[in-house]
C-alpha cells in the first residue's frame, strides 16, 4: 500500500475473494462483499508499527460464501448446516439473525450456522470520500428473515480506529425477535499461548451446555465467575490465557459488567506491544461468547491445524441457535435477544482500535472513552494512554 495522508478506500482481491480496501497513512481493513467479514485489520510498514494482523485468517483456502454448492463444496467444507459459512469465513464476521446452527427444518431449507448475514452476498451502496474521511456502506438482504442489513465503516486521517454503525430494517408488518452478535476471531500469529492476553470486563459466565463434539476442555453446563471456569477434567481454566492444550476446544458465555455503559473485548500481543481492542454499548450488546479452536477437530476443512480465540459480543449469550436459545432466557438477569419494531429501524454504533503501547504497559485494565480519544490503561503506568479518536462524535459512545 502507497503511504498516503488522505484516507482511501478501494476494491480489490484478498486471497482471491472479492474485497474492498480502507486505508490511512497508519493502517488498512479488508472488508469481503461474500459475508461482509472483516478479513484484516493491522497497522502499515510504513507507520513504523507492528504488522501482526490480529484477525483469524483460516488454515484453508476460502471461497465466496453464497456460491458454495453440496455437490461441489460439502466434502471440502461440510455439509450446508455448517459448510456454507465456514467456506468463506475469516475473522470478524456478522451473525444475524440468529446465533448458532439452524434446525433440522432450517437446514432443509438451505440455512446455514449464524444466519444469511455471512453466508449472503453483500453489494455498495455508499463511498465517501474526503481529505480526513473514507466512510463505505455496505447491505446485504436477508430475505428468509424478513430484514435488510447495512454496515457503514469509516476510517479517519491519522487514527487507527474504525469507526462502524449497523443498521437492521424490519420489512415485515410484525415485530421481529432476534440475535445480533459480532463474531469477532482472533489467531495466530498475533495470539499465542505464552505471548498474548485476554481482557474482558465480565462478571458470570456459563459454559456451553453440549460440550465441544467430545473434546471439550470446559466442563458442560456450568455457571462460574469470570475469568476462571470449570475445566471437565477437573480444577479451573484461565479463560484469559489463549491456548492452554491442543487437541481441545470449548464454548462459554459471559455477562458483561452491569455497572458499565461502554464495554469493551480486547487482546494484547506483549512482545510486539500490538494491542487490539473493541468498544460497544452494553445496552446493544451484553454478552460476550468466547469460543476457542485449538486443533480440536480433524475433519475437513479444520483437519486439526486450526487454533482460533472467538470473542463473540452481542445480544446473545451462547450460540445454541433459535429454539433453544428463546426458550432459556433471560439469563442472569439479562436480556439474550434484540428485537425491531414492525416496519422499523435498529441501529448499533461500536468501534474497533489498534495500539502500539510503551514498553513498561504491562498488562491491559480497562478501556474508557473520552470526547476525542481511547484511555487504554495499562497496569504498569498511572495514568492512561491516549488514543486519537475524533470520530467518536455522533456515535453514541461517547
Amino acid at each position: 500500500m502507497t503511504k498516503t495522508n488522505q484516507p482511501g478506500c478501494t476494491r480489490t482481491k484478498w486471497h482471491d475473494r472479492e474485497a474492498y480496501i480502507l486505508h490511512n497513512d497508519l493502517v488498512q481493513l479488508v472488508t469481503f462483499l461474500g459475508g461482509g467479514h472483516l478479513a484484516e485489520f493491522r497497522f502499515l510498514e510504513s507507520s513504523g508499527r507492528p504488522t501482526l494482523n490480529p484477525l483469524w485468517v483460516p488454515p484453508w483456502k476460502t471461497i465466496e460464501p453464497y456460491r458454495y454448492r453440496p455437490a461441489l463444496h460439502a466434502a471440502q467444507y461440510g455439509s450446508p448446516a455448517t459448510g456454507r459459512m465456514i467456506a468463506g469465513i475469516s475473522g470478524h464476521n456478522i451473525c444475524l439473525d440468529y446465533f448458532g446452527g439452524p434446525s433440522d427444518e432450517e437446514a432443509a431449507q438451505g440455512l446455514s450456522i449464524h444466519g444469511e448475514a455471512p453466508s449472503a452476498r453483500w453489494r455498495r451502496t455508499r463511498l465517501v470520500r474526503s481529505a480526513s474521511e473514507s466512510s463505505l456502506t455496505l447491505a446485504a438482504d436477508l430475505p428468509l428473515a424478513g430484514l435488510q442489513f447495512q454496515r457503514e465503516i469509516r476510517l479517519r486521517s491519522g487514527e487507527s480506529v474504525i469507526y462502524l454503525q449497523e443498521t437492521v430494517t424490519n420489512q415485515r408488518k410484525m415485530d421481529h425477535f432476534f440475535h445480533w452478535t459480532q463474531h469477532v476471531t482472533l489467531g495466530p500469529p498475533f495470539l499465542e499461548h505464552n505471548a498474548s492476553r485476554i481482557t474482558i470486563p465480565a462478571t458470570k459466565g456459563r459454559t456451553f451446555p453440549h460440550g465441544y463434539e467430545g473434546k471439550a476442555l470446559l466442563a458442560s453446563g456450568q455457571d462460574f465467575q469470570w475469568p476462571f471456569a470449570p475445566a471437565e477434567s477437573g480444577g479451573r481454566v484461565d479463560l484469559t490465557q489463549p491456548f492452554v492444550h491442543e487437541g481441545l476446544g470449548y464454548v462459554a458465555s459471559a455477562l458483561l459488567d452491569p455497572q458499565r455503559e461502554i464495554e469493551f473485548v480486547a487482546a494484547l500481543n506483549q512482545p510486539h506491544r500490538l494491542l487490539m481492542g473493541y468498544c460497544f454499548r452494553r445496552e446493544d450488546f451484553p454478552w460476550v461468547a468466547i469460543w476457542e479452536e485449538n486443533k480440536a477437530r480433524t475433519e475437513s476443512p479444520w483437519s486439526g491445524k486450526c487454533q482460533s480465540r472467538g470473542l463473540e459480543f452481542g445480544s446473545t449469550p451462547s450460540p445454541v441457535g433459535r429454539r433453544e436459545a428463546f426458550a432459556v432466557a433471560p439469563l442472569f438477569g439479562a436480556p439474550t435477544f434484540s428485537m425491531v419494531p414492525a416496519r422499523a429501524k435498529k441501529t448499533v454504533h461500536y468501534l474497533s482500535f489498534l495500539a502500539e503501547v510503551p514498553t513498561d504497559f504491562g498488562d491491559l485494565k480497562d478501556i474508557r472513552l473520552a470526547k476525542d480519544e481511547i484511555l487504554l490503561q495499562g497496569s504498569g503506568r498511572p495514568q492512561p494512554v491516549p488514543l486519537p479518536a475524533t470520530g467518536l462524535e455522533n456515535t453514541g459512545l461517547v
